[in-house]
């Protein structure tokens, strides 16, 4: 069975919704990367169903700026550059050195651009991004996955000194395809539990994880007693857990043991994104 064609009502309606024709991504062009992202995901074949309701999930606005900044639209990498270097400039911190970190960041702009080590053009690195995960959280990855690269590099070109005692670190080991994958499907459920919640639940959230307020000062916010404001956030997070775990199941046929593990797995993954159960409404 192979991956069916996306529909042009489809098409248009996710290339309106995505802002693409901000940067300048012609309707064929954006069609052409919503075709190579479900490719990519159903390799072994979906129908018509299955096709629509992956692309609607994507990360449409995310989608749009990769298309333009990998076609080189200077108005779209100012955008790139200015919302997403600090969260990269953060990232290199995290898994490098902090001398080395910099470095490595600025040096996976020039992979971003299409550019090689001798200034020619290639192929952009953001062609390679499909939209399931976040921009963001897609750049982490492949940062991380850089400087595993670089210190393996560096292990095979530096002699070893034989009368050393030191203990040599191994470099870290590649990241599990089957972890990233899981990751990706827990990232997915919580997306669209998150988004199912009331307005007010997600209120909750935002007061409690990124403002990090006392429930006291949640249950004033909200006009609730603090006990009321402790069992609300309670429910609410209940309510995500038995939303995400049903998605899991329903959609991609685990048992009770496989949900457990899959949500372990996404729990020690750093790559995890929840700034959805964040952000404000209005953004």
């Amino acid at each position: 069975m192979s991956v069916p064609a996306v529909p042009d009502a489809v098409a248009r309606e996710l290339h309106r919704k995505s802002g693409a024709s901000a940067w300048d991504v012609s309707l064929a062009a954006f069609t052409e990367r919503l075709t190579a992202s479900a490719a990519s995901r159903f390799k072994g074949g979906a129908t018509a169903r299955e096709l629509e309701s992956y692309v609607r999930a994507l990360h449409l606005n995310d989608l749009a700026l990769a298309c333009a900044c990998g076609a080189g639209h200077d108005r779209a990498w100012e955008h790139f550059v200015r919302e997403m270097r600090a969260a990269l400039y953060a990232a290199a911190r995290a898994i490098a050195k902090p001398d080395e970190a910099r470095d490595l960041a600025d040096s996976l702009y020039a992979q971003l651009y299409g550019v090689d080590a001798k200034g020619q053009q290639r192929r952009s690195l953001l062609d390679y991004y499909h939209g399931r995960a976040r921009l963001s959280t897609w750049l982490r990855t492949v940062l991380a996955q850089r400087h595993i690269d670089v210190v393996r590099e560096r292990a095979r070109t530096v002699p070893l000194d034989e009368d050393s005692q030191e203990p040599i670190a191994s470099a870290p080991a590649p990241a599990d395809p089957d972890v990233l994958r899981n990751v990706a499907r827990v990232q997915r459920a919580i997306n669209a539990a998150v988004g199912a919640l009331e307005p007010r639940d997600r209120l909750r959230l935002r007061l409690y994880y990124a403002q990090r307020l006392t429930l006291a000062k949640i249950g004033r916010a909200l006009g609730e007693h603090e006990a009321t404001a402790s069992r609300n956030l309670e429910r609410v997070r209940r309510t995500l857990r038995q939303e995400v775990e049903r998605r899991l199941a329903e959609e991609h046929g685990m048992n009770a043991a496989s949900v457990a593990a899959c949500l372990q797995q996404a729990v020690e993954a750093p790559d995890l994104d929840l700034s959805h159960v964040l952000a404000s409404d209005d953004s």
